[in-house]
């Protein structure tokens, strides 16, 4: 009894901070999307109306919806290509007395400004920047600027995860593959991938979500890109309704996202 007690006292908080802040807010924003907005006060009225989600389905939200997906797969793609074989190169190539300061430069980006890294990179994106200097030519703002410095700021969460799944790959089980005639390639399709796709899936859901949601970044290097985010920071004061339902179809899309992971087993590595 007394050590139910204490389980209840230690998990209590936290469990009511997340039934009633997180919970609370995501039904708030389900049921604000259902109301509708005065058109010349712009106060909310609670009158149920599915024109909302009506609009979403026009073609110009259908196409932000769309653009947001692309860019929050491009970025999760190009994070996958990248970590792997960094994350390789540091868990089986890189001497184990440099494995330390190569997961160090790996999370030092973190600990830097997010304002500071977004406009850095509108710094390198722009015209005379140092990628025009250097190769003659930039990408300027717009989707690619966008999924570039996306790309730089969430791949510390791709290459972790998939570190630690090299790191916890069983030596023998290369050796046996080796053993019994297996070239690199099909180690690597037979053998490790089935050990690291959990691992890529869960940086996945990071790398996917925090692209979905991301505004700040598009609104520094995206020019006149429009995405969910910036859609929905533009009809917050003037359609507080609209801007619910377009926040619900970021959750919906992340839910769906979710139960897709979830059949890789990822979810029990994060």
């Amino acid at each position: 009894m007394r050590h139910r007690a204490g389980l209840a006292a230690l998990l209590g908080p936290p469990m009511l901070w997340l039934v009633v802040v997180y919970l609370g807010a995501l039904a708030v924003i389900f049921a604000t999307a259902f109301w509708t907005t005065d058109p010349f006060t712009n106060l909310v009225l609670r009158t149920f109306t599915l024109e909302n989600f009506r609009e979403l389905l026009t073609p110009t939200y259908l196409g932000i919806i769309g653009r947001t997906l692309l860019i929050a797969v491009l970025v999760t793609v190009l994070c996958m290509v990248i970590a792997i074989p960094f994350a390789f190169f540091m868990a089986r190539v890189a001497p184990r007395r440099y494995r330390g300061l190569l997961l160090a430069a790996v999370l030092v980006p973190l600990w830097a400004s997010y304002l500071v890294k977004a406009y850095a990179w509108r710094t390198m994106l722009q015209p005379e920047g140092v990628i025009d200097s250097t190769f003659g030519a930039t990408p300027g703002f717009g989707l690619t600027a966008v999924v570039l410095t996306l790309t730089y700021l969430w791949l510390p969460y791709m290459v972790l995860p998939v570190y630690a799944a090299f790191e916890r790959l069983p030596e023998s089980h290369l050796e046996a593959s080796a053993d019994l005639g297996g070239r690199p390639w099909t180690t690597f399709r037979r053998v490790v991938l089935p050990s690291l796709l959990p691992a890529v899936a869960a940086g996945s859901v990071f790398t996917f979500s925090l692209s979905l949601g991301d505004y700040i970044a598009v609104q520094i290097i995206g020019g006149k890109l429009q995405v969910l985010g910036t859609a929905v920071l533009q009809n917050i004061t003037l359609d507080l309704p609209f801007a619910a339902a377009l926040g619900t179809a970021s959750v919906v899309i992340m839910v769906l996202y979710l139960l897709a992971v979830r059949r890789t087993g990822a979810l029990e590595n994060l």
